[in-house]
């Protein structure tokens, strides 16, 4: 698969000012300097550092931004990398653009703000997410709290376990309009878990909220109502859910950055 795979990285601001942004002196949350310099570039770097990866989609509402920085500003000139202006919504940027014809698939997401995203962490989604039509990747809690106590994130329970996203996502062929369909729908309620899975059907939510659905027999169930593959990738790396919300985040990706 070398070469293959579209990225897109996610650098858009959301309608209300980021607090990060804030108290940086930055106008979008993706220049939040992180270990010494803009959030952004290393996911970025990790992205077209990787085999698979093709062409690096920056999708913002405002390309400006970078290409004015001098520290994001190698972005704009890179031969491998194309800023989309975005609207919104995701979900209905990605519809645009796929619209237009302008992201051939398979097509991997993910957020700038993954600051810790590596080498590693794509060998295992790129592998397993490979021949799904859509597959998302996830931590179970104990594989975060074994390393990182501490770290508090958003949960949701299965009855394998406690789960958090990971910010990686996996579009693998046009059957995924579907799912990315649903999504706009239900973009504004992204942090409501159950408002989510109820949008995927009452046995979905039922399943959920009586612990009968393990995650990844519940998502692939979900694929087969749409009729297509989809899967669940249960990372091995507790970074892989860690990312730059908050200014403890940012505290703890740079004690590992250092580590690095």
């Amino acid at each position: 698969m070398t070469g293959s795979v579209t990225a897109i990285l996610l650098a858009g601001a959301r309608p209300i000012p980021d607090p990060l942004a804030a108290a940086a002196g930055v106008a979008v949350k993706p220049l939040v300097p992180v270990g010494g310099e803009p959030m952004i570039n290393r996911p970025a770097r990790a992205l077209l550092d990787h085999p698979a990866i093709g062409q690096v989609i920056i999708l913002t509402q405002r390309p400006d931004l970078f290409a004015a920085d001098p520290a994001t500003n190698w972005l704009a000139t890179h031969p491998r990398v194309r800023f989309e202006t975005g609207g919104q919504g995701i979900a209905s940027s990605l519809l645009a653009l796929l619209e237009a014809g302008n992201l051939p698939f398979p097509i991997l997401l993910t957020t700038a703000d993954h600051v810790l995203l590596d080498r590693a962490m794509l060998d295992q989604f790129v592998r397993e997410a490979t021949g799904a039509d859509i597959a998302v990747a996830m931590v179970e809690r104990e594989t975060l709290l074994a390393r990182y106590p501490g770290s508090r994130r958003t949960w949701l329970k299965f009855r394998d376990g406690w789960w958090s996203g990971a910010n990686i996502f996996w579009f693998g062929s046009n059957k995924a309009r579907s799912i990315i369909a649903l999504w706009q729908e239900v973009e504004q309620d992204r942090k409501k878990g159950w408002k989510i899975l109820a949008a995927f059907g009452p046995f979905a939510l039922l399943g959920a909220l009586l612990r009968i659905l393990t995650l990844r027999g519940g998502i692939a169930r979900i694929g087969r109502k749409f009729g297509l593959t989809a899967r669940l990738v249960a990372m091995d790396s507790p970074e892989a859910c860690i990312d730059a919300d908050k200014p403890d985040d940012v505290t703890l990706i740079e004690s590992i950055l250092k580590r690095r």
